[in-house]
């Protein structure tokens, strides 16, 4: 089943959608149709709703049983460890992305999104060499919120070769659930925190231009996306492998797909989460064991 809401769009578009769909409601439609019909639709609709607003929710085969598209809103999806949410605007946060978003034409973001498709997807052989990344934040939001610990490690065969990690001064207070969660504090950030920019620095070195393992990479990399553009660097658009897609596609009797979850699941010891180094080398482990898991399948 699909849903489609329609706000300030043209009445062609609405006599076009009751061909498929029935509407229950001013701008509400709802229907049974195939993929194939329902990406149709979709495409009817954004190319139709120049200015309008447009909302799609559908069934999916994924945790949460469905999935959903948006077009021309202010609320911005975000993946939070596999669940895809929605977060509300807030007016600082709507100036800023409209900040970040300046400067580059379609092609530049069609350019950046295919080089940071690359999940292994292809079946080409996986690589010998790369790093494992890992950040702690002080929120969901790459917009809104900051990252105040980046944690790497430098992988060859199964042998770690080097560590990467640092503290980063935060320009507002660490709520105090990250904290908790962390134990990182407003005192700990000031003391033994670095500016962004320089850390930023030194891990785009470290990193090179190596494929990157990480356990919901778009939340990881998303964040250092955002943050290399604030601080005028060269974006970070090193491919990756996501543990997150691959263990959803490898491993089905689990409540979730979090780390935690999946590290109990194997029986992997997980005290000491939640900094970024300790995330890493869990992250290690749950990588090595679900490739062990699809050499078998094959």
């Amino acid at each position: 089943m699909i849903v489609i809401t329609l706000t300030d769009c043209p009445p062609a578009l609405r006599g076009d959608l009751t061909k498929w769909l029935q509407e229950i409601n001013t701008g509400v439609y709802v229907g049974q149709v195939s993929a194939r019909v329902r990406d149709e639709i979709w495409k009817r609709v954004k190319d139709s709703a120049k200015s309008g607003r447009a909302t799609l929710v559908f069934s999916a085969n994924n945790e949460q049983r469905m999935d959903f598209r948006v077009h021309n809103t202010s609320w911005e999806p975000i993946d939070f460890d596999g669940l895809k949410l929605m977060l509300r605007p807030s007016p600082a946060r709507v100036k800023r992305l409209s900040e970040l978003r300046t400067g580059f034409s379609n092609a530049a973001k069609m350019q950046k999104a295919k080089k940071m498709s690359g999940s292994n997807r292809s079946g080409k052989p996986l690589p010998e060499r790369y790093i494992i990344v890992d950040v702690e934040t002080t929120g969901l939001s790459a917009v809104e919120h900051e990252i105040i610990e980046i944690g790497a490690i430098l992988v060859n065969g199964n042998e770690i070769e080097a560590k990467f990690q640092s503290l980063i001064k935060s320009k507002t207070k660490i709520p105090q659930s990250i904290a908790t969660l962390t134990g990182l504090s407003d005192e700990i950030l000031q003391q033994d925190g670095r500016e962004l920019a320089e850390v930023l620095v030194e891990f785009l070195a470290f990193a090179g231009d190596l494929p990157v393992v990480s356990h919901n990479a778009n939340f990881d990399c998303g964040f250092l996306r955002a943050a290399c553009e604030s601080c005028g660097l060269p974006l970070f658009s090193n491919q990756y492998i996501d543990t997150l897609a691959l263990a959803r596609r490898l491993v089905d009797d689990v409540d979730n797909y979090k780390l935690a979850t999946l590290l109990g699941h194997f029986g992997i010891e997980k005290s000491g989460m939640h900094r970024s180094i300790e995330d890493c080398l869990f992250t290690k482990k749950l990588y090595e064991k679900l490739i062990e898991i699809r050499q078998l399948k094959n």
